[in-house]
């Protein structure tokens, strides 16, 4: 199979086929496109729990993986309050390098107002990275639950499309960078995790009339769009100028030759609104800058339009951060 998420098709016919819910606690099991379960027992909130593996260097996985769980939680509508935390080392692993990634996981944590409350640690044979599942816990309250994504909505994206990808193309692959760009450049796009927590704009959209939230990670903005349309049975309607970029981003997608569009947009929060121009303006009284991208539509079609072009949104892809080859890279090389 494909390198990083399963495609959707593998997805339908060989896992969600293959379990059923029976108890009635769950309210929110297992879909497409769903990435937070919820759970009810009966009082006035109701628990949110979202997982998400990561591998990265060791250096880095901290802040891939916690904030990728926590912002699945934060776009179902709960607060996130807690971590739970898998961490497989590979044998060269140290001791050292773990007591960091540990002190970075509670910064985060720390700075999201969660807890770390458990998990498991091992060292493996098998692995040449750490890979760190992260699962975020949260309360979601019965009365403030969203309407759901529907025909004729505003969609509204925050801050900007590609941030986790061009942290990690930064980090990974630096000093190559930098023999094109100004370090400075590559240092700025390097310092990107500052903006990979969604918790600030999901927590202002939930009182600033959001209908839905889906975030963009992997599979870029693109897999994001089609997957909110796929869960609420939707067309799209994109205007790809609209969506916003870094430039840092675009010029690290051109030297590897990626799209920046299927690229890791860990950071960024897709909604949908009856009012987008409003819940723009909501996000930016707290500095959150946000831009109506498009619309849903009440057919099937899933359109983006770039001025007088019109194309067809396609299932996810592969994510553009694995489709770096040791020839592109050459290629890259070759063309400074």
């Amino acid at each position: 199979m494909r390198i990083g998420k399963i495609s959707e098709n593998v997805l339908k016919r060989s896992v969600l086929r293959k379990i059923s819910i029976h108890r009635e606690e769950v309210k929110n099991g297992a879909d497409v496109g769903k990435d937070c379960a919820v759970l009810s027992f009966g009082g006035e909130d109701d628990v949110a729990l979202a997982t998400e593996p990561v591998s990265a260097p060791i250096g880095d996985i901290s802040d891939y993986a916690v904030y990728a769980a926590l912002n699945n939680v934060a776009v179902s509508g709960a607060e996130p309050v807690g971590v739970m935390l898998s961490v497989l080392l590979p044998e060269t692993a140290e001791e050292s390098e773990l007591q960091r990634m540990m002190e970075r996981m509670q910064h985060i944590c720390g700075t999201c107002g969660v807890d770390i409350v458990g998990g498991h640690t091992e060292v493996m044979t098998g692995i040449a990275e750490p890979i760190v599942t992260v699962t975020g816990i949260g309360k979601r309250n019965k009365a403030c639950a969203l309407h759901g994504v529907g025909p004729n909505q505003d969609i509204v994206a925050s801050k900007w499309i590609g941030l986790e990808g061009t942290v990690r193309l930064a980090r990974t692959y630096g000093n190559r960078l930098k023999e094109r760009y100004p370090s400075r450049m590559i240092e700025e796009a390097a310092a990107y995790d500052r903006y990979l927590s969604v918790l600030p704009e999901a927590a202002t959209a939930m009182k600033s009339g959001v209908c839905g939230m889906h975030d963009a990670s992997q599979g870029g903005v693109f897999g994001a769009l089609w997957e909110l349309a796929e869960q609420a049975g939707v067309g799209l309607e994109i205007d790809l100028k609209k969506i916003p970029i870094k430039q840092e981003t675009v010029e690290i997608c051109e030297f590897f030759e990626l799209n920046p569009y299927e690229l890791l947009s860990g950071g960024c929060l897709i909604m949908t609104a009856d009012d987008g121009s409003g819940l723009v303006s909501s996000l930016a009284r707290q500095d959150i800058p946000a831009a109506v991208i498009g619309r849903t539509t009440d057919g099937n079609d899933r359109v983006v339009y770039n001025e007088d072009e019109k194309r067809y949104l396609d299932k996810p892809k592969t994510d553009q951060i694995y489709c770096i080859s040791e020839k592109k890279l050459q290629t890259a090389a070759e063309a400074r």
